[in-house]
């Protein structure tokens, strides 16, 4: 019988807040190498501030943060992403008033050369060679999502954090979009995605924790969760 992996990322019984109003209770979760770990939950359920917590946003105050087995606790977003991490907040994320070549120079800051993440970026994303030189504000929802997937995985990262991918998106765009998580995933990505609405991401998930008022409530098999949860609270 195989030894189950250690998880890459995890949190044990974490604690945050901001000021004095703590916001997770204790909240504890896995992601594994490869999987694809779908956080669902209401707006104020305390999603965005796990990612955060992950993404060195938001420090630990109780518990314990652990990349690969190790306590990470303190580290900062420079510290996190040069271990690997690397978060797509909500909103997408890129740089509006700057052309999408303009956008994936930024990321060079990582040591990947400019030439290289074109070249990534626009065989993954045939439309973005089509747009390198338009203002990344002014292309569609989806075309910047692409971009902004782009300039995350120049920097050969190891976990991909997602707040709310299917945000201010076309339904069909979502499906879209998830298809090439999965895809990332297939690839040996690692992936924890925030998300209010289940039914967008639990096709593609590989676990699920649903989260309420700052604490993980349930966790488990995708297909279980969606049959299970009420639609009133996970949106349809």
């Amino acid at each position: 019988m195989s030894a189950v992996p250690e998880p890459l990322l995890e949190l044990v019984d974490v604690r945050a807040g901001y000021g004095a109003i703590e916001v997770l209770h204790g909240v504890s979760l896995a992601l594994h190498p490869g999987a694809v770990v779908a956080l669902l939950g209401p707006n104020g359920g305390g999603k965005t501030s796990t990612l955060k917590i992950c993404s060195g946003i938001l420090p630990v105050e109780q518990g314990e943060f652990r990349l690969a087995g190790r306590v990470v606790n303190g580290a900062d977003a420079a510290d996190l992403a040069r271990l690997g991490v690397c978060t797509i907040p909500e909103g997408r994320g890129v740089f509006p008033n700057l052309t999408v070549r303009e956008n994936l120079w930024v990321a060079t800051g990582t040591g990947t050369s400019l030439r290289a993440l074109e070249e990534a970026a626009y065989q993954r994303f045939p439309v973005l060679g089509k747009r390198r030189g338009q203002l990344a504000g002014s292309m569609s929802g989806g075309e910047q999502q692409m971009l902004a997937l782009s300039r995350a995985l120049g920097t050969a990262p190891t976990v991909l954090l997602l707040d709310e991918l299917s945000m201010g998106l076309a339904p069909r765009v979502v499906t879209e979009m998830y298809e090439i998580v999965a895809q990332l995933a297939g690839e040996g990505l690692s992936i924890l995605v925030a998300e209010q609405f289940a039914r967008a991401v639990l096709p593609i998930a590989t676990s699920a924790a649903l989260m309420l008022q700052g604490r993980v409530v349930r966790t488990g098999d995708p297909h279980e969760i969606d049959r299970e949860l009420s639609t009133s609270y996970l949106g349809g």
